[in-house]
């Protein structure tokens, strides 16, 4: 069988471990041919490949980021996008495609599936905020890596008797900021989940302080939004499937806190090195057992379906399922486990 692989939205780490299982497996067992689409949806419109066999995917298992290249193109805003992609696959001879991606990724993929085209998912975000599947990979990789920088936050912060408000990544879910607010002793987590009062943080804070705690660390998801009417923020432009582009609130916050508080308050924003290097030994092996999944579903030609990780188990869900609803974080996560240590 001819199978296509594309990877699109933004990297991770465990990209190239699907891709080295879907090929590794697929060509070893079933003898498939693998074309590589480059740049996501953009390489399907502008019919840009490469080959995909054993030697090329040869030492990708720990490396981060990915061999196929990503983009944020969404053929449906592309002009003749959609058209020019059919007739790409139509070129290439692709009997199926594998398509690894988040929500929007596999958005486009669910669309094709019902316009005939074979496409099987795998799931990928380090936002870990698909509701079909109970983990995604590189959200491991991320909160690991979060969870390092709070650490040394603390030593600096407490040297010199500082606030540090720590953004992390987090579009729709909090997931990121809340593991590694509660792994690293956060004083505050602030999520997209729950618009956070800037008076209630500053109060807080306050506290804690006065108690002659003279060191905190505030997590915030870049997604993060106040309450209606007690802060402002700047409105940031929107990518091809209409999401803004965010980053940068952990600098309105910072300025309020050192505002209201009078403590000398810092900023670090993590941004890209959550998603970039290398993946933990976790995720590659959930990356794996994704690829090796989604080969197999090819085969068994359960087409317009996501492998994805149940109760321990890669199990098959209809790809409509894993795009219509964002999985956000349980508020019991966040107010009885997290909010024990924010007093």
């Amino acid at each position: 069988m001819r199978v296509g692989v594309l990877t699109g939205g933004g990297d991770c780490p465990g990209l190239n471990a699907v891709i080295r299982a879907v090929v590794r497996k697929g060509e070893n067992l079933f003898a498939d041919e693998f074309v590589g689409f480059l740049d996501g949806w953009r390489g399907v419109i502008e019919n840009r490949t490469i080959t995909l066999n054993v030697e090329r995917c040869r030492g990708i298992l720990p490396r981060g980021g990915t061999i196929l290249f990503t983009s944020r193109t969404n053929p449906y805003k592309v002009d003749r996008g959609v058209e020019r992609a059919l007739e790409t696959l139509s070129d290439q001879r692709i009997e199926a495609l594998v398509a690894i991606g988040g929500e929007d990724t596999l958005g486009v993929a669910n669309k094709l599936s019902q316009q005939g085209i074979n496409v099987v998912g795998v799931p990928k975000t380090i936002d870990n905020d698909l509701s079909a599947t109970e983990l995604t990979f590189g959200f491991h990789t991320a909160v690991q890596i979060a969870t390092e920088a709070i650490d040394r936050l603390h030593t600096t912060a407490e040297s010199h008797d500082r606030i540090i408000v720590c953004e992390v990544m987090g579009r729709h879910a909090g997931w990121i900021a809340t593991y590694a607010g509660i792994a690293g002793g956060a004083a505050e987590i602030l999520v997209p989940e729950e618009p956070f009062d800037i008076d209630e943080v500053c109060r807080n804070l306050k506290a804690r302080h006065a108690k002659g705690r003279f060191a905190s660390i505030v997590v915030v998801a870049e997604g993060a939004e106040p309450k209606e009417g007690t802060l402002t923020l700047a409105s940031p432009e929107l990518d091809q499937f209409g999401h803004a582009r965010l980053g940068g609130i952990a600098n309105t916050l910072a300025e309020e806190i050192e505002k209201r508080t009078g403590f000398e308050t810092r900023v670090t924003i993590l941004g890209h090195t959550q998603r970039g290097g290398t993946p933990t030994a976790f995720d590659r092996v959930l990356a794996t057992r994704f690829g090796i999944a989604a080969i197999e579903a090819v085969h068994d030609g359960a087409f317009g379906q996501m492998v994805a990780l149940r109760a321990d188990r890669i199990v098959r869900v209809p790809l409509e399922e894993a795009v219509t609803e964002l999985k956000t974080v349980d508020p019991e996560l966040l107010h009885d486990v997290a909010e024990v240590f924010f007093k």
